[in-house]
């Protein structure tokens, strides 16, 4: 597959008035909705041998079961749902009504936006990418998708297949880099949706504010990982390493550190150690781990690493990794550092990589104060069968999403919205949480023939008096 040439910035503004102009002229209805997505899912799924490929060959390696996974069956799940409840989300619903205006009425209807603009990123990047614009389009938008320029291969994959479902003033993709992204990101959506790091998403923010485009921003930050004593510390390292190691750790809600007691660690490293040499008996040329994604970000992580060494922290590779191939293919071996120094970049930057940093702590509520003094993060685990313990986390911390006793599941479960708090990002979207950041939802009260407040107007006397004593008492 050949890569595509960036898109004309001059170009941006213009398309993004022939997508507004066909929305405005006919509205998406139930029918052209539905159609619209299962019509995509159709094309998906038929395209999911070749959206491997390309993801494959943007990464160097990565790993085709958890490509299926990750970004196949999240999106065909994502776009059942939408099409299981899509005719009754759209449906006006009453709303409650005080009654010193019955016998009006109030109603809540659900308005497309007009033209929502998606910025996708490079590790996830069709997930990230199409399970936004299934929900615009559900939601009766049409969409202007700018795909990361990091996966070249699959950005190019995506226009491809979404040319082949929708007409161009229907959905339209944008290719090329940071340029390209800075001028997507200024122009007037209707709403802007980007999924990216928090640096960037500063970016696009500011980018955004001179038009006062509503954005949803999904960032990233340092997702705190709890392990308490008394958790089997096998149990614990099988699940921490699905979470963290999936897509070698790139991944924006991995766990980022673990937080554990001394008296804990050292089993805890040994079940993590036994758990990686059972899923990865060698790193090089392994098609089950995946290759970091450029030389950029592998040079990124060595130096966290090597930082990390200078200053004393302990670092333990849980596999081998022949330095000299290992370079040649981008692959880092999953690796623990224990007790990094709090001023270390390891501790002050998101890792996004196979890099996991264990800080020992007293006690669970020692964990607690340690995150509650950083910035609030992505997503939180907590390992603990104590149930109140469990409770005093949730209740003493912010995050943007949890998982207990588990890593990266809540973000499967279409019923719970996802989305960051504060530098971790801004909205949800996921299943009817996404529908609705993607609509506007109109109130409308419809007064009656009769209305009881015709009785209070000027010229005001005793009947006013009255009034405004029943009301104020």
């Amino acid at each position: 597959m050949n890569t595509a040439v960036s898109t004309p910035i001059d170009q941006l503004a213009p398309t993004l008035q022939a997508l507004r102009a066909a929305q405005a002229t006919q509205v998406p209805d139930f029918a052209q909705r539905r159609d619209d997505l299962r019509r995509l899912r159709a094309a998906f799924k038929a395209g999911l041998p070749a959206m491997c490929a390309a993801m494959n060959a943007d990464f160097g390696n990565r790993s085709r079961h958890e490509t299926l996974l990750a970004d196949g069956m999240t999106v065909l799940r994502e776009i059942d749902d939408l099409l299981r409840h899509l005719r009754r989300w759209m449906r006006p619903r009453r709303a409650p009504l005080d009654w010193l205006f019955l016998p009006g009425r109030s109603q809540i209807r659900i308005q497309p936006l007009g033209v929502v603009g998606v910025i996708s990123p490079w590790n996830y990047p069709v997930n990230l990418a199409l399970l936004p614009l299934a929900t615009a389009i559900a939601a009766g938008n049409h969409v202007y998708l700018k795909p990361s320029e990091h996966t070249a291969h699959t950005s190019q994959w995506l226009r491809e297949l979404l040319a082949g479902v929708f007409p161009p003033e229907r959905v339209a993709v944008a290719l090329g880099g940071a340029d390209v992204a800075g001028a997507f990101a200024a122009l007037p959506f209707d709403h802007l949706f980007f999924t990216g790091s928090t640096a960037v998403g500063r970016k696009v923010m500011a980018a955004a504010a001179p038009n006062l485009t509503p954005v949803t921003l999904e960032l990233g930050g340092k997702s705190p990982c709890i392990v308490a004593d008394g958790y089997p510390p096998d149990v614990a390292a099988a699940r921490i390493a699905t979470g963290k190691w999936l897509n070698a750790g790139q991944t924006c809600i991995a766990p980022d550190y673990l937080l554990v007691s001394a008296a804990q660690r050292d089993a805890l490293v040994a079940a993590l150690r036994k758990e990686i040499a059972v899923r990865y008996p060698r790193i090089e040329g392994n098609a089950d781990y995946t290759c970091i994604i450029n030389d950029d970000q592998y040079r990124r992580l060595r130096g966290l690493l090597d930082e990390a060494r200078e200053l004393g922290a302990g670092v333990v590779e849980l596999a081998e990794v022949d330095a000299v191939r290992g370079e040649a293919e981008r692959r880092i071996a999953p690796t623990l550092v224990l007790d990094p120094p709090e001023h270390s970049r390891l501790m002050r930057e998101e890792i996004f990589g196979p890099i996991l940093p264990i800080v020992s702590v007293p006690d669970v509520d020692a964990a607690i104060a340690y995150i509650n003094a950083r910035e609030r993060p992505l997503a939180l685990y907590h390992f603990d069968h104590d149930r109140q313990r469990t409770e005093r986390v949730l209740q003493g911390t912010h995050a943007g999403g949890v998982t207990i006793n588990d890593t990266v599941l809540h973000i499967a479960q279409a019923g719970l919205p996802f989305g960051g708090i504060g530098p971790s990002g801004m909205g949800h979207y996921h299943g009817q949480f996404g529908f609705l950041a993607f609509s506007k939802q109109k109130p409308v009260f419809r007064q009656s023939r009769l209305s009881a407040m015709a009785l209070f107007k000027p010229p005001y006397g005793k009947l006013a008096d009255t009034l405004i004593r029943f009301l104020t008492r």
